[in-house]
């Protein structure tokens, strides 16, 4: 058997917080907005409400690695939806104003409508909504969307890599057809989780030649196309710089053929570079993590799914919150072990990495345990 085994550290070891040179020694107020040692604010939190998938997708969780005999953490290691609520208000009360649940495949946690429904209720200092949006693969999709509506989610992304059915099997290496993806999008329109945003991961020679027939389908209507450069995340799905389409090369395929104009932001942070089609039938995103670092205004934080704080996409080391939420913690020893985290945070891996510093070789935390 010539079986292809990839070893992986385990990164749910957490680095305990209120410990280590720099951390201030006593619980910091939230005053609704934080900084961190490069002057970024606090904006986004992103949850991870599981570690498992029904995907195997050659770029997040290859089936070599994540086999039969994968250890994913058990259900008691898990935050509750009560500890994520709890975690999530101190991190709205510091300056949060988005939060995104993740996983894994968010849906597939029982009963998610609920903490959909625990979390709308959150308000920021200035008492308003929160902005509380979920990615999924969609599989899920179309049994849940009008509860997740009714519970409170604003707005879907959807993961979709393919268009063709043969090909999107193969990506997603557990034959499902692309087909009922398509029909858990038209379920997210039909409830009102919009607007919907489409991503699609390109990977050179296995689906960068859909870019086109990608942009064709969803052009003229009111989801937002995203493309995503194929990025270095963990260690498992064996990336190389050479599989990496730049998002200038997929700008310029799809205008050689329907002509795109540059758009602004819509607010500071945003990963996405925004095009809309020069007829005014919609947009596309490029995120550009690889050609073009975006860390400088990164404003997110990752709560994984047993209570890591991790403030990078390419973090090696999490920080643990599970411990203080049940061992006794006050809300006021919560909200200062986030903000003595934010205060030292100066991560800056996309950064690094085109400056050719030798990033690549720090070890990373897997983004099927974080989220991306």
């Amino acid at each position: 058997m010539n079986k292809r085994v990839i070893p992986i550290v385990d990164f749910r070891q957490a680095m305990p917080l209120g410990l280590g040179a720099g951390m201030l020694p006593v619980p910091t107020e939230p005053v609704g907005l934080l900084g961190d040692a490069l002057g970024r604010p606090l904006h986004d939190l992103r949850i991870s409400v599981t570690d498992r998938c029904n995907f195997r997708c050659v770029y997040c969780m290859p089936k070599d690695v994540f086999d039969k005999q994968y250890q994913f953490l058990p259900h008691s290691a898990l935050l509750t939806f009560e500890e994520i609520t709890r975690v999530a208000r101190q991190f709205v009360a510091h300056g949060v104003h988005k939060i995104r649940l993740t996983g894994g495949e968010p849906l597939l946690r029982k009963n998610i409508e609920r903490l959909v429904e625990m979390l709308a209720a959150l308000r920021t200092p200035e008492g308003r909504e929160i902005d509380l949006t979920l990615t999924t693969n969609g599989t899920l999709l179309k049994q849940k969307a009008q509860a997740l509506k009714d519970a409170g989610l604003k707005r879907v992304t959807v993961s979709l890599d393919s268009l063709d059915d043969e090909n999107f099997r193969r990506m997603n290496d557990v034959d499902f057809p692309v087909a009922r993806v398509l029909e858990g999008i038209e379920a997210a329109y039909a409830a009102g989780l919009g607007p919907i945003k489409i991503n699609m991961v390109v990977k050179k020679g296995l689906n960068d030649h859909e870019i086109l027939p990608m942009a064709r389908r969803f052009k003229g209507t009111s989801a937002i196309l995203r493309f995503i450069e194929y990025m270095d995340v963990g260690s498992s799905n064996g990336w190389r710089m050479d599989q990496v389409v730049p998002s200038n090369e997929v700008v310029r395929r799809i205008a050689t053929e329907l002509p795109l104009v540059e758009v602004d932001p819509n607010y500071t942070g945003e990963t996405a570079e925004r095009w809309r089609y020069a007829d005014g039938s919609g947009e596309i995103g490029v995120i550009s993590s690889v050609t073009h670092a975006f860390c400088q205004d990164c404003s997110r934080a990752r709560l994984s799914t047993e209570g890591r704080v991790y403030t990078c996409l390419f973090a090696s080391e999490g920080h643990d919150l599970r411990g203080i939420v049940r061992n006794g913690g006050s809300d006021a020893e919560l909200a200062g072990a986030i903000a003595r985290l934010w205060h030292q945070r100066g991560d800056r891996y996309s950064e690094l990495r085109s400056e050719q510093q030798d990033a690549r070789a720090l070890r990373k935390v897997e983004m099927s345990y974080i989220g991306g």
